[in-house]
């Protein structure tokens, strides 16, 4: 994985923080429809300001194995931004992940068709401009889906789906206006199963200002120490030589 954040919305690794390559020991993990899946991130994390978001991408073929993150199409099935509050001091997503023991969990739309997907579970950090990147993904295989396919509007590419110009990117959380300011808006697609369209990719940024995402308590603590990379994980690729100790993720299935 990279040590570095990533700053630049059309970086080549802003889809699984890498070239999103899996290795040869990659390993795909089975998960149901309507279930829940829970990213942990493994240090303690120090951004409490900025959204959460999880996207799956559909892989061609039977594995997602030798595919690269950057060539699907991706489509958001989770996001929460400033959840209460204001811009300056309020609540944010980013915020709750880590009162959660730094986890995050999301769960599988009941719609979605079956199939092998990368997940990739994304926070971004807004104490500084640019805003900062942190995402990471893994390979799961979906059973017992439905038939409701992505629309145009809500698939999109990394890198495209973000421009650092975006409003919920390019935000002063420190102005006199951010002091005062209740709304924010969540950069990416509209949520996939929404009626919402949106400008795909110069302003990729959702219409809402704020969207609960179908989030869980995890029903046990995980545990991980520094440098761990997710058993499923896809953030390495070619010349990749392990983690770094930066941060990462550990991925968690629940029935």
């Amino acid at each position: 994985m990279v040590g570095n954040p990533i700053t630049n919305a059309a970086d080549s690794t802003i889809a699984c923080n890498d070239d999103g390559s899996s290795g040869a020991l990659q390993l795909t993990a089975t998960v149901a429809a309507g279930s829940s899946i829970t990213a942990y991130w493994n240090q303690i994390w120090p951004h409490n300001t900025g959204p959460m978001l999880t996207y799956l991408a559909q892989c061609p073929g039977s594995s997602c194995t030798g595919v690269s993150a950057a060539s699907l199409k991706w489509f958001k099935i989770d996001q929460a931004g400033l959840l209460s509050g204001t811009v300056y001091s309020g609540t944010w997503a980013s915020g709750k992940m880590i009162n959660d023991n730094s986890t995050w969990t999301s769960t599988i739309p009941k719609t979605v068709p079956s199939g092998n997907y990368l997940i990739r579970f994304e926070t971004i950090a807004l104490h500084s401009l640019p805003a900062q990147f942190y995402p990471e993904c893994a390979q799961i295989t979906i059973t017992g889906g439905g038939s409701l396919a992505p629309t145009s509007a809500q698939l999109v590419s990394f890198p495209g789906a973000y421009s650092n110009s975006d409003p919920g990117l390019n935000i002063d959380i420190y102005s006199n206006a951010a002091q005062t300011q209740t709304t924010y808006q969540i950069p990416g697609p509209p949520l996939y199963g929404s009626a919402v369209t949106a400008t795909v990719p110069s302003s990729t940024s959702a219409t809402t200002t704020k969207t609960t995402s179908a989030t869980t308590t995890p029903t046990s603590t995980p545990t991980g120490s520094p440098g761990t990379v997710a058993q499923y994980g896809q953030c390495g690729g070619s010349g990749w030589t392990g983690a770094t100790g930066w941060y990462g993720i550990i991925v968690y299935f629940s029935p």
